[in-house]
């Protein structure tokens, strides 16, 4: 292949991904536009907490936009270094400014809230943004096709907490504490986001559950459990939510610990 052929090749726009990638930084710019207007348009407190339940749901949209794109690349055979690239930048934008920006105008304002935050608000939310910038560039290194499939590792695992999970604990909890008026519990948010931002640039590995697709069997018990999971999911979709995001961050953390402890015992 020459090298003309192979930089078109490589900067080739696939439509179907490269639409679910746009429509992820869409529903980002608007969760981000939401939480401006929760703080600085809404004329009352009950306004300002539909507007962050809106910007929770637009990440969450994103996230699900995210997750439909590299299934669909790799269900076509389409993948592309464009659309790894864009991909990451979408990602930036949806998962890592806007939960940032989401914890910063509910806990960490500079001008009004708690007292401590007021100093040192702003570092707790650049260092989350930090850490997922350095997530995604990780993760597109050591998935570069230019490396042996020895250097990449495993693909059923994620090295590190992948940032749309990352944004979906954070976002998550912030559904709950709107919807629910628990807004005195918001002090939880800072530590956790500190914690998720470790966990992002750690060697923690995590399920990428991409081994799933349209030829995956079950059984009939399993897919009767599943369903059944989601139904519960939608019907307590605000409590569901933040149950399925930790859990899933508590797994592969204890699964990891599992795996180090028997490594000692040998």
């Amino acid at each position: 292949m020459r090298q003309g052929e192979g930089i078109a090749d490589a900067s080739r726009i696939y439509l179907l991904p490269s639409f679910f990638t746009a429509a992820n930084l869409f529903f980002g710019f608007l969760a981000m536009i939401r939480c401006i207007q929760a703080k600085y348009v809404a004329v009352s407190s009950s306004l300002s907490h539909d507007y962050y339940i809106q910007a929770v749901w637009c990440v969450l949209l994103a996230a699900f936009c995210d997750a439909l794109d590299g299934r669909l690349a790799r269900l076509g055979k389409k993948e592309s270094l464009f659309g790894r690239e864009f991909d990451s930048i979408a990602d930036m934008v949806s998962f890592g400014v806007a939960p940032s920006l989401m914890v910063f105008f509910l806990v960490l304002s500079p001008t009004e809230g708690y007292p401590f935050f007021r100093e040192v608000g702003w570092l707790i939310g650049f260092i989350y943004l930090l850490c997922g910038g350095v997530r995604l560039a990780r993760f597109n290194v050591i998935t570069h096709p230019a490396l042996l499939q020895e250097e990449r590792g495993h693909d059923s695992d994620f090295l590190g907490l992948p940032i749309p999970a990352a944004a979906g604990v954070i976002v998550s909890l912030v559904l709950v504490l709107n919807s629910y008026d628990l807004n005195h519990w918001s002090l939880l948010l800072p530590p956790l986001m500190l914690g998720i931002a470790y966990l992002m640039v750690s060697n923690v590995p995590f399920p990428s559950f991409k081994k799933i697709d349209w030829n995956t069997r079950t059984r009939l018990q399993t897919f009767v459990v599943l369903f059944s999971v989601f139904l519960t999911i939608f019907l307590c979709r605000e409590f569901s939510l933040a149950f399925i995001f930790f859990i899933y961050v508590g797994f592969g953390t204890l699964r990891h610990l599992r795996r180090l402890r028997q490594r000692r015992r040998r």
